[in-house]
């Protein structure tokens, strides 16, 4: 358990170069738990590099048609079971025990168009033993639930509440649901995971994730590299026991297994580790995900060349950026370009700032490369502050026991089943200040909507405590970096420092869900609904 502990550090992420406020890329050691030593584990040492080519998860076939309920149109229609499964991650590896969609880890690739409606029925084949240690201690997670529960949530996808994947809307082996997706919004690269209440952690890092794309007229329009040259890299970390086994750190606390974050010391690449993939000199997109528990990215390529970064989370950026660090935490996507026209017979490795993630193998034979990267991409019409009917400033903290160990993370101080106290109006813009009172840096993600991302600014955070929730600033506020400046669903907040974003409330009515996208933190309290209610109940 040694090096688990020495190495689980909170990055501070958010770019900001005020005063007093960390930069990106900067690290502490955040509280260490008291955790039970782990039985032998593979090391990155012990894993030979780049035997394995990297695997592209397939893409689902659709199963049929069937009609939207309460409609009479008829939609392609999916089915993705939901099932325990063993896969090879390396050569030398003995086959990993995965719980994932469609027998694959990541999952089969949903590939959509904006405004063609699909349904995906998620049956869940799962046992009913869990192999991963649950805490019962941790809310909707107690004592007399089942242990293999699983609800799935569309990441970034505008859909009607009763398809979003409520967290406590889980439902148990033997049987099925199936949602409704409009995909009413523009192309990005969305995803799909568990959702269930108190163990979503456990879930995901049994591997239940994969891809959803959205694709439209625009982006087709721009004639970017595509077909075997656009490549998903889905990024997970895991701690994989020397049997093959995927090992999950708990406490030495009887009966409270629950600790602050997971992190690996080894990174899965679709499912590989270490993989090698073979690229043609010329231009590539990479659509990447970091789908891991709490690992945060800082990514480059180790010759120096940067990426044109041309998306984010909720589609396109108004025009390429580059990018020699991308700064990835958990739930975000990068959508990238890399050119390896100029690097024939090179091997050029992806790397983050401790590891190595896979290599690329340019080969020397020249081809013709029609694909584009344009100097303008898709407009982002900037929401006015003016517009913002409200600001709600709302709190990220953490509790601690006498020993300075994290106990319990809390959204602007409340537990998940207090009342609502986020209602904003269908059609109405708010601003949202989060106020980092933490270390650690926290990954916000809200249900439903996009957003965009307008500064970052250091505050006393003593006077906010200690001087009733008193808001005083300590230096200028910054603006995004300029990769940030897109449709956003998942922000870094910067550890005791405000972020705010601007948000439009759209499409439906109902109940959602906002939380910290570090996974053992949602499922310890860092989790709460909100409700987007009619202008007449308002």
């Amino acid at each position: 358990m040694d090096n688990y502990i020495t190495r689980r550090k909170f990055v501070i992420c958010g770019g900001l170069l005020t005063a007093g406020v960390a930069r990106e890329g900067d690290s502490q050691m955040a509280h260490i738990p008291s955790l039970r030593r782990a039985p032998p584990l593979f090391g990155p040492e012990d894993i030979e590099p780049f035997v394995d080519p990297l695997v592209i998860p397939p893409v689902a076939k659709a199963a049929g048609r069937r009609t939207i309920p309460s409609q009479r149109t008829q939609v392609p229609f999916f089915r993705i079971p939901i099932a325990e499964f063993y896969s090879k991650i390396h050569r030398d590896v003995p086959p990993t025990r995965f719980w994932g969609y469609g027998n694959s880890m990541p999952g089969p690739t949903l590939e959509t168009r904006t405004g063609e409606d699909i349904m995906v029925e998620w049956p869940n084949h799962l046992p009913a033993k869990h192999f991963l240690p649950i805490d019962y201690n941790l809310m909707g997670a107690e004592k007399g639930h089942p242990e293999s529960r699983t609800v799935v949530h569309v990441h970034g996808a505008r859909v009607p509440p009763g398809s979003d994947g409520w967290p406590e809307s889980w439902y148990v082996p033997g049987k099925s649901v199936t949602y409704h997706y409009p995909n009413r919004q523009e192309a990005a690269l969305l995803w799909y995971h568990d959702h269930a209440m108190g163990i979503n952690r456990l879930n995901i890092c049994a591997g239940m994730a994969g891809l959803y794309v959205v694709r439209d007229a625009v982006e087709d329009s721009l004639n970017l590299p595509n077909g075997d040259h656009e490549v998903p890299l889905v990024l997970m970390d895991r701690m994989i026991r020397r049997d093959g086994q995927i090992y999950y750190p708990v406490t030495d606390f009887p009966g409270a297994p629950w600790n602050p974050e997971y992190m690996g010391d080894l990174v899965l690449v679709n499912g590989k580790l270490l993989p090698y993939l073979e690229v043609q000199p010329r231009k590539y997109r990479f659509r990447v995900l970091n789908a891991s528990n709490g690992r945060f990215y800082f990514l480059s390529l180790d010759n120096g060349a940067p990426f044109q970064q041309i998306g984010t989370d909720q589609g396109l950026l108004p025009m390429p950026v580059a990018v020699n660090r991308l700064a990835m935490a958990p739930g975000e996507r990068a959508d990238i370009i890399v050119d390896f026209a100029e690097h024939r017979g090179e091997r050029i490795l992806l790397k983050d700032i401790t590891a190595t993630i896979m290599q690329f193998r340019v080969l020397q034979e020249r081809v013709p490369d029609r694909s584009a990267l344009p100097q303008t991409l898709r407009p982002v019409p900037k929401l006015a502050e003016a517009d913002a009917i409200r600001t709600r400033r709302l709190s990220l903290e953490e509790v601690d026991n006498q020993r300075g160990e994290p106990t319990i993370h809390l959204l602007d101080g409340k537990r998940w089943h207090e009342p609502v106290t986020e209602k904003p109006v269908l059609g109405t813009t708010e601003i949202w200040e989060f106020l980092n009172l933490t270390e650690d840096a926290h990954p916000i993600h809200l249900h439903l909507v996009r957003f965009q991302i307008l500064d970052r600014r250091a505050f006393d955070v003593s006077a906010y405590i200690y001087e009733n929730r008193k808001v005083l600033y300590l230096g200028e506020a910054v603006p995004p970096e300029a990769n940030e400046a897109g449709w956003k669903d998942t922000v870094r907040t910067t550890p005791r420092a405000s972020t705010r974003i601007i948000v439009k409330f759209e499409d439906y009515t109902g109940r959602y869900v906002w939380h910290c996208h570090i996974l053992e933190h949602e499922d310890n309290e860092m989790m709460r609904p909100y409700e987007i209610v009619a202008p007449a109940e308002a």
